[in-house]
């Protein structure tokens, strides 16, 4: 079965050139010319992957990327019509897993989209053909690899992509402490992270929401002042 993509992006020629690369490697392609539409679209579709604009005529990108993100864990990549770090940082702390600036070249956001869609299926149950259990555990959190699961007191607690990576390493260096810039790099692989950057935080507050977790008596991720965070070793 074809992977469906959702392709949010108001200048026509652009979003019809990425559809036509995306149906060339195969893929079922759902397109929309404004948020609007695609908001109506997303709240009954099943999907694998969102490319969103983030300059729309209705709203903007973020928001939509928020709307998604209340309901979805698929990754979502954004597009930015210009090379502004804090575009891509607030795509990034609103749950976005990747972004692309414009102009872009069409084979550089193949490459991204079928990243992102390995990183998924990898993660995800309903794509994983390996049923083997690999869990890694602290207290009462599991944290299923293979099946991409987490759970909390046998209760799951639906992750994106990003937040699942980031609990994971965190999980792996159980009683060492991992800086921010050191999770950016294994999660994104990109150059761009400064000392400014607070993507991490954003995905940290998360995900300790997610898991009701709290910053002055953290259960499960501790903030090591000036240093990263850190699981503690059981």
């Amino acid at each position: 079965m074809s992977d469906k993509i959702l392709v949010v992006d108001d200048e026509v020629e652009i979003a019809d050139l990425i559809e036509v690369y995306l149906k060339n490697e195969g893929y079922a392609v759902s397109k929309f010319y404004s948020a609007k539409a695609a908001l109506e679209f997303i709240r009954t579709a099943e999907l694998d992957l969102a490319i969103l604009d983030i300059m729309l005529p209705d709203t903007d990108g973020f928001t939509l990327c928020q709307n998604i993100r209340q309901t979805h864990t698929y990754p979502i990549i954004m597009l930015t019509a210009k090379d502004d770090e804090m575009d891509k940082i607030t795509g990034l702390t609103l749950g976005a897993d990747d972004y692309i600036t414009k102009p872009f070249r069409p084979l550089e956001l193949m490459a991204r989209v079928k990243s992102q869609l390995r990183r998924y299926k990898r993660y995800n149950p309903a794509h994983s053909p390996n049923k083997r259990n690999n869990t890694i555990t602290y207290a009462d959190l599991e944290l299923d690899i293979t099946a991409h699961q987490c759970l909390v007191g046998g209760m799951p607690v639906p992750l994106t992509p990003t937040e699942f990576s980031i609990l994971r390493i965190l999980l792996e260096n159980k009683g060492k402490a991992v800086s921010a810039e050191e999770l950016f790099h294994q999660i994104w692989q990109d150059e761009y992270y400064n000392k400014a950057n607070n993507t991490i935080t954003a995905h940290i507050r998360h995900l300790r929401e997610k898991l009701n977790d709290t910053l002055n008596q953290p259960k499960y991720i501790k903030t090591i002042w000036g240093i990263g965070y850190k699981i503690e070793a059981e």
